[in-house]
């Protein structure tokens, strides 16, 4: 029973959590201890990928870019390959009595390549040279348990719901996460669970003080602040277990409202220059940014199975959208954008065999490329493009485009590799799951999921058009109740007219790649 959800939860690309990282976590293990304990969970995880074909070979872009990056030495050529590793460490620290805890999250080697570092010359190199951010400091947070209810403070996880806006980065196969210097304080009240969070977003420029070993914000008009309010009613994993298999049903469900506004801004500390730009008053300019997150999450569990979903809506204005101090833009660039996610498994957790239909929506914005990931300065789009700026005032001040975390996964190909995130996208993805078999210690079971995926703004597609493709992903895992898991990943995309280079006549072919993963939990 214990290998089937094991098994499961990896196939659905979860590991089990060791730091708190959403409200739902802060203060849930913090025990009466006589003494002072320290815990250490963690992970090791290495990964190793073949990538066929991702550019679809179906030409360049209007910019002049493939879709996505081909051989250095031979362009004309189809495959890539990867390999990567991560430790991922968790360590908790509980003071003697009942109430404090201190976590610290630390990711060694994260995602850096394998053979990245030759000592030397490459065809000569005996070893590897360390990176120079060999270790990031994830987390770094306190829980205090106190009377009215429990108070966090530092550089926490941000997690919620099922983690297509706010996503904590947990997952077996992640390679970011959310996380945020906040104070937050979480109180049962009336039976639901209420939650207060306030976040220093962004500060800055800094300087040095005298004694150079500390820094001082140059400009407190420039921090981006955000102030979050949540209620929830929810019970933990290992309740929603025991009443699954107790034949009972349970509904949780959750609420919050975001508001992060920024006065004044000073776009030369971050914008890239060919030298260096002083940090004069000249460049401080007005912002006025201003935004707010709505986001509803429930969740119904029963003996047959799950139904989980999340819908957010967000808006924001920006009264001077330009990055030039001197050089202002007349009209505000505004922003609405909608997003919603669904997720089914249907079948007795601890059977062999589960069915399901997942589905989501993000908004699109009717400028060419899909604005997953447009960078600060950058030309704006041309018809045909994959990626660029949705708003370039002063002609267009809208960007509404929603964009789920890169770390909410629906494929492995399309929206993950090429694209970058689902965005100004809806799709559907039915997916069945089965065990095969129980050897030893473990549990071998496979799955499989199609994904077929549509642009809402035809515009924004390469092609043009709004169908984009279908995409097929099996999987085979085999997991132990020590920690091992072993995961095989295929896929192949066949991509349609929204993918095709309209302008050079050329259709895309289909895309494959093949993962596999191995991961040692502790």
């Amino acid at each position: 029973m214990r290998q089937a959800v094991a098994a499961l939860f990896v196939i659905l690309g979860f590991a089990p959590r060791a730091a708190a990282t959403g409200f739902t976590d802060l203060g849930q293990d913090i025990e009466a201890h006589t003494e002072a304990d320290l815990e250490l969970h963690g992970q090791l995880r290495l990964r190793a990928e073949l990538l066929h074909n991702l550019d679809l070979d179906r030409g360049l872009t209007p910019s002049g870019s493939p879709l996505f990056p081909v051989p250095l030495s031979d362009p004309t050529a189809q495959t890539l390959t990867h390999f990567d590793m991560r430790l991922r460490a968790d360590f908790a620290a509980y003071a003697p009595g009942q109430g404090l805890a201190v976590k610290v999250r630390l990711d060694l080697l994260d995602n850096v390549g394998l053979g990245s570092l030759p000592d030397g010359v490459p065809s000569a190199t005996s070893s590897q040279r360390s990176p120079s951010d060999v270790v990031h400091v994830e987390r770094a947070y306190g829980e205090v348990l106190t009377p009215l209810g429990v108070l966090a403070a530092g550089r926490m996880g941000s997690q919620w719901g099922l983690g297509m806006l706010a996503n904590g980065g947990d997952c077996a196969d992640c390679d970011g996460g959310d996380s945020a210097d906040r104070v937050a304080f979480v109180t049962p009240v009336a039976g639901l669970v209420w939650a207060a969070a306030f976040d220093l977003s962004s500060s800055g420029p800094f300087v040095p003080r005298a004694n150079a070993r500390r820094t001082v914000d140059l400009d407190p008009a420039d921090d981006a602040l955000t102030l979050t309010f949540a209620v929830l009613s929810f019970r933990g994993d290992r309740a929603r277990t025991r009443r699954q298999r107790a034949g009972k049903s349970t509904f949780d469900w959750g609420a919050y409202a975001s508001h992060r506004w920024q006065s004044r801004d000073v776009p030369g500390s971050y914008i890239p220059t060919a030298q260096p730009v002083p940090l004069t008053p000249a460049q401080s300019m007005a912002r006025g940014f201003r935004a707010i997150a709505l986001d509803g999450w429930a969740r119904f569990t029963a003996p047959w199975g799950r139904l989980e979903a999340e819908v957010a809506l967000l808006a924001a204005t920006i009264d001077q959208a330009s990055l030039v101090p001197g050089a202002l833009y007349r009209d505000p660039v505004q922003s609405l954008q909608l997003g919603a996610a669904l997720e089914t498994d249907i079948g007795d957790p601890d059977g062999p065999f589960g069915v399901g239909l997942d589905a989501g929506y993000a908004s699109g914005d009717p400028a060419p490329g899909f604005g997953a990931f447009p960078a600060p300065g950058q030309t704006a789009p041309r018809p045909g493009d994959l990626d660029g700026p949705q708003a370039t005032p002063p002609a267009d001040t809208r960007v509404d485009n929603f964009r789920f975390h890169p770390d909410y996964r629906v494929d492995r190909i399309l929206f993950r590799e090429i694209i970058g995130t689902v965005t100004d996208a809806v799709y559907l993805r039915p997916h069945v799951r089965v065990r095969i078999a129980r050897a030893g210690p473990g549990e071998l079971a496979a799955s499989l999921a199609a994904v077929a995926s549509w642009a809402v703004e035809p515009n924004s597609a390469p092609g043009g058009e709004s169908p984009l493709g279908v995409e097929i992903d099996p999987t085979i895992a085999y997991v132990t109740r020590d920690g091992l898991s072993a995961v095989a990943e295929y896929a192949v995309l066949f991509p349609l007219g929204g993918l095709a280079n309209a302008a050079a006549d050329l259709s895309p072919r289909p895309a494959q790649l093949f993962r596999v993963r191995l991961g040692m939990v502790f």
